[in-house]
């Protein structure tokens, strides 16, 4: 029988949230807040996050997918963020969730994912072929930082190291369009790029 996660409490919209911390998104780092509701519930639900999964999201910001993560009943939720800005909302909002979701102030360029989990005691890897294991990266990412966060997942998922090492994770990207149109780009297409490539 799986375990039932206390619901969050009432929290105040995302939108107030981001005028109490007084948070704006920095264009020099191409931030764009996802604050409707319904959409990050939707990215979460297409996902496939259930009830009882591990959840490592990957720049947070103010907590918009986060909310969402957590209320899909998660056992545990790892936030990795980078700006300082966005850790009091995100402290405010673990406080809310009971001990399930832990802040990691750190470059997500630089963390290991999979090594978070196995600290916290993850289950161990699984063989690649083996169903699904009830782990997931989601992350909303800045222009900035798409391409070199996407050619790091890509390069740890072909060596099924970092959060691969639990065998197929499944990975969950929102970005910018022109993001999407480098990793889709045909071969006669001027958004060709590497990541077209390694995609």
């Amino acid at each position: 029988m799986a375990t039932s996660f206390p619901r969050l409490p009432p929290l105040p919209p995302l939108r107030d949230f981001i005028h109490m911390y007084r948070l704006r998104a920095k264009k020099i780092l191409s931030q764009n807040y996802l604050m409707d509701m319904n959409l990050t519930r939707k990215i979460v639900k297409s996902a496939g996050v259930h009830p009882g999964d591990w959840v490592c999201e990957v720049g947070p910001g103010p907590g918009g997918i986060t909310r969402a993560i957590l209320e899909a009943e998660c056992e545990r939720v790892d936030v990795v963020e980078i700006d300082q800005r966005f850790i009091p909302p995100l402290e405010h909002l673990a406080e809310a969730a009971e001990g399930r979701l832990n802040i990691h102030h750190a470059d997500v360029l630089k963390t290991n994912i999979g090594e978070i989990w196995s600290k916290a005691g993850a289950e161990k890897r699984r063989e690649w072929n083996d169903d699904l294991p009830s782990m997931h990266v989601i992350g909303n990412l800045p222009f900035n930082i798409a391409s070199p966060l996407i050619i790091k997942l890509l390069r740890d998922m072909s060596y099924r190291r970092d959060a691969w090492q639990f065998g197929r994770v499944p990975l969950t990207l929102t970005f910018q369009m022109e993001v999407a149109k480098r990793i889709c780009g045909p071969i006669d297409d001027d958004a060709r790029s590497r990541l077209s490539i390694m995609a």
